[in-house]
């Protein structure tokens, strides 16, 4: 790979996501690429969690882009690209739910490799019956986060998954600050009263 080249990616790496925004605003077309690489990963995730159906998620994570692509001059800096991404995500992800509010499906991690509140729990065991309870667990956690109101849920998952502040959530879902944080505690009270059976392991896997 050529020097300048290398100069090259190194600058789109360091750039941020404001200065992307702003150089593609002004006539660089190639500035959306470090955008869409450095955040599509995180959007799908987020998508495929709501809609569990990895070909749909696919479509409509790039509907997002194309989306953020036509509305780019209306993005203020106010808020984080990705918190102002993510909702553009979750819009679209109402939308799509609306269309196919027929459909039912069972679980919230349905074709989907896991996410990082589960990870946590252990997939090796010092013993055969501890691999069986993390496994047992996995699957009621999936199902319990499932079964959170969809509100509770969001915040949970931007919480937990993405790791945004309250004051991001907040803006992303368009809601006050402390109706993030009440609908947090919800989730949180509602996943531990499902749960229920398996507290001691919570308790010693640090679990919620």
């Amino acid at each position: 790979m050529k020097a300048s080249h290398l100069r090259l990616v190194r600058k789109e790496d360091e750039a941020s996501d404001e200065e992307l925004v702003q150089r593609y605003l002004s006539g660089d077309a190639g500035a959306f690429r470090p955008l869409l690489d450095r955040h599509r990963g995180r959007i799908y995730s987020y998508v495929l969690r709501s809609v569990r159906h990895p070909d749909t998620a696919r479509d409509l994570t790039q509907d997002v882009f194309l989306k953020a692509i036509q509305r780019l001059n209306q993005y203020g800096e106010d808020a984080r690209f990705s918190t102002w991404l993510f909702a553009i995500a979750r819009n679209l992800c109402i939308d799509h739910s609306r269309r196919m509010k027929h459909r039912r499906h069972r679980s919230l991690d349905e074709a989907d490799d896991g996410a990082p509140w589960v990870e946590r729990v252990p997939s090796e065991g010092p013993s055969a019956s501890r691999d069986a309870m993390a496994v047992r667990f996995r699957g009621e956690l999936a199902t319990a986060v499932g079964q959170l109101p969809t509100d509770q849920r969001d915040v949970f998952y931007l919480r937990q998954v993405e790791g945004m502040a309250f004051a991001e959530i907040a803006k992303t879902l368009k809601i006050p600050e402390n109706t993030a944080k009440s609908r947090m505690r919800y989730a949180l009270t509602r996943l531990q009263e499902a749960l229920a059976p398996y507290r001691e392991y919570l308790r010693e896997e640090r679990i919620l």
